[in-house]
């Protein structure tokens, strides 16, 4: 039987993928560095592929035999002490694992991009598949490396048959989310009591669960050179910081700050960063200027060309919550 191989897979995102490829009775195999956290993973029936998504000769070894590739790993920080850390990553390493998929010539490809790549609209309404958009709209290394690594993907799926489909998840909450990412970050600092004001943005979240879901249904029923959007409901900051109060126990943050007022904030804790060599600030510069608009999108495609039908997002935020605690992020 050939395998199916899983980038990403000790991750948040990536580890949710690879139950639901197991027990689709896909043969799984997970690209992991010799460092990564296995355990998000370590219990699981996989055979693990050791490499680097900058060793192309690590990436032809993990994809023999493969006729199936999701390449979900990516570099998720909105701050980096040394930001071309996220295109070598997101951009060169997509292009590599894209190009070793040819190669080897895998037959199908799912490939995860990001909300990040897409328009906004200024009135707040749902962005599509179609929003307009281009590199200068990008605030961030983040957005402008997944932009640069989703058009790449496009350029070889345009120019060398790349049988590959795009899927794009918006904001995905809930459990093994073991760094915790920006996302999570955010979840746990609510249900921990330690976000007393908020700021007017508004996000769209989805349980992981389901995003890894309509990962297997756009390998199942996506098009090729197609992308489709992977959220759940969009909702206020404020209505997301609740809901995890209310989950938690919590007393919801009351108090809303100007985005002027955060913004020096963030600075600040950068610059402290920097100064102590410390982790990724809780406040980020690109963190506030994306909140300054609503990131709400419509996932109206997936579900009429893929069947996608996330659950409610109090699920997703209540799993979180409940895996945080049962782990002891909160103490």
């Amino acid at each position: 039987m050939a395998a199916t191989l899983v980038t990403g897979a000790s991750g948040c995102v990536g580890s949710a993928l690879v139950r639901k490829l197991i027990a689709a009775a896909h043969q799984v195999r997970v690209l992991l560095r010799p460092t990564s956290d296995r355990r998000n993973i370590e219990s699981l029936p996989v055979e693990v592929a050791l490499g680097d998504l900058a060793d192309k000769n690590s990436l032809e070894r993990a994809l023999e035999g493969c006729n199936a590739l999701f390449h979900a790993a990516a570099d998720y920080r909105l701050w980096a002490r040394h930001p071309q850390q996220l295109y070598q990553t997101n951009v060169a390493g997509t292009v590599n694992i894209m190009q070793a998929a040819l190669n080897a010539g895998v037959k199908r490809i799912v490939y995860t991009s990001s909300v990040a790549t897409l328009g906004l609209h200024a009135d707040g309404s749902p962005a599509d598949e179609n929003s307009p958009v281009t590199l200068n709209d990008m605030i961030g290394h983040y957005k402008r490396s997944k932009f640069l690594a989703e058009a790449e993907v496009k350029r070889m799926i345009a120019g060398q048959g790349l049988p590959a489909v795009i899927v794009n998840p918006s904001t995905p909450v809930g459990p093994r989310d073991i760094r915790p990412t920006p996302t999570g970050r955010m979840v746990l600092d609510a249900a921990c009591g330690r976000t007393p004001a908020y700021v007017d943005t508004g996000l769209n979240l989805v349980h992981v669960d389901d995003v890894a879901q309509g990962h297997l249904l756009a390998f199942e029923r996506g098009v090729v050179g197609e992308r489709y959007i992977l959220g759940g409901r969009n909702m206020t900051l404020k209505e997301i910081l609740t809901e995890v109060a209310r989950i938690s126990g919590q007393k919801p943050p009351r108090v809303r700050l100007p985005h002027n007022l955060v913004l020096p904030i963030a600075y600040l804790s950068e610059a402290w960063a920097w100064l102590t060599n410390g982790p990724e600030p809780r406040a980020t510069v690109d963190g506030v200027r994306l909140s300054k608009k609503y990131m709400f999108f419509s996932i109206e495609k997936a579900r009429r060309e893929l069947g996608y039908n996330p659950r409610p997002v109090e699920e997703a935020l209540k799993d979180a919550v409940e895996w945080f605690r049962a782990n002891g992020y909160c103490g």
